[in-house]
């Protein structure tokens, strides 16, 4: 019988098992790093996340500098007014016990003067926060009927019988108004202090017409307890 010869098949190569072990081990590397990757390209902070909590806390430090600035501008105001006030409630006691002081027009010119300077004062406001704008807005709106009250009050002087009664009434309800909003004004000044660490910073006007108007708490000054 004739002999078929068959082709000898080539004996396989065996790969030493330390390769194996190298291509696996960098395999898991490379896995790791890739994931790495996209687990922090999905955890880091955003550029926009980043660059808006920069401007907050800028906002914030700006806002803590301006209700420092409205604190004493506040202060100083109480005290220009103070002479404004006590003339106005000789010449109209609120409680209506006394009758009108004796007030000369040179006594009025000068109310007129403290008003305007204090009107002043509050002109071009800065921007802050809203609590700030609140309060800073408040002070000036009763700084502004204050001035006003004095106005009517002049006016009123020039007047006889009932127009002038009249007149006076307005004028004392126009000074009530802006005690109301003084106080509105000083509460929202003292949370903002708080709020900022500078404590309880009680500002309200030392003259009140009793009509209503929001009054102080019995916080200590400087006081960081809300």
């Amino acid at each position: 019988m004739a002999t078929i010869n068959r082709p000898r098949q080539p004996t396989p190569v065996r790969r030493p098992i330390w390769g194996r072990l190298l291509a696996l081990t960098v395999a898991f590397a490379l896995g790791a790093l890739v994931a790495g990757g996209v687990v922090f390209g999905m955890t880091r902070p955003d550029s926009i996340e980043q660059m808006a909590d920069q401007i907050r806390a800028e906002s914030a430090l700006r806002d803590k500098t301006q209700i420092k600035t409205l604190t004493e501008l506040a202060r100083t105001t109480r005290d220009r007014l103070g002479p404004v006030l006590d003339g106005l409630d000789r010449a109209m006691p609120a409680d209506g016990t006394a009758g009108p002081a004796v007030v000369t027009a040179s006594d009025v010119e000068t109310w007129r003067k403290a008003a305007t300077a204090a009107v002043e004062g509050f002109a071009d406001p800065p921007s802050g926060e809203t609590a700030t704008n609140v309060a800073r807005s408040s002070l000036a709106s009763a700084v502004r009927q204050i001035a006003t009250t004095v106005d009517t009050y002049a006016a009123a002087r020039d007047l006889t019988g009932a127009a002038r009664t009249t007149a006076m009434g307005l004028a004392a309800r126009q000074r009530s108004d802006a005690f109301f909003t003084w106080s509105v004004g000083a509460t929202a000044l003292d949370a903002v202090n708080v709020d900022a660490g500078y404590g309880h910073q009680h500002v309200f006007l030392p003259t009140s017409s009793g009509e209503g108007e929001l009054t102080p708490d019995t916080e200590p000054e400087g006081s960081h307890d809300s």
